[in-house]
């Protein structure tokens, strides 16, 4: 059996993937939705990729301030990478929380740029999101159970 060449499939992706998501293990894992996401298929992987630069700008300024909001209430050290259950925690119950503030569906269809744009609406700008409210979705997020 021929072993994968990990630089090779990075650089595939990165040659084939113009603008990445910073939601792609929320949506790999389903628990939330995006009208924007384009799935791909690499390498016999799959991956996401987002097809509204413009939106992917308002995601990723959401997505950083979500891990920055997040260390203390996941317990993560600033310096440590971060596990994927806690990876997924942060980003599907962060999505979920953020519906949840702007009084939108928060569930497996949540659409995450829909979700952002909204937000961004009602409270101006990502910094004035109520972060607090969102931490506590991101606490209470439960991934689903790996199949026995």
């Amino acid at each position: 059996m021929a072993e994968y060449n990990e630089d090779a499939y990075k650089l595939a992706r990165k040659a084939y993937i113009e603008h990445s998501c910073p939601f792609e293990r929320a949506l790999l894992s389903r628990c939330v939705n995006c009208s924007r996401s384009r799935k791909l298929n690499l390498a016999e992987r799959e991956a996401i990729a987002c097809g509204d630069a413009a939106v992917r700008e308002h995601c990723l300024t959401f997505y950083r301030a979500l891990h920055d909001n997040a260390q203390f209430a996941l317990k993560i050290n600033p310096d440590a990478p971060w596990p994927f259950g806690k990876e997924i925690r942060a980003q599907c119950g962060g999505v979920r929380g953020l519906a949840e503030v702007v009084d939108a569906v928060s569930d497996a269809s949540t659409d995450i740029a829909d979700t952002v744009l909204l937000a961004q609406t009602r409270f101006g700008s990502s910094d004035a999101f109520p972060y607090s409210e969102i931490m506590r979705a991101v606490v209470h997020y439960e991934p689903r159970k790996r199949r026995p």
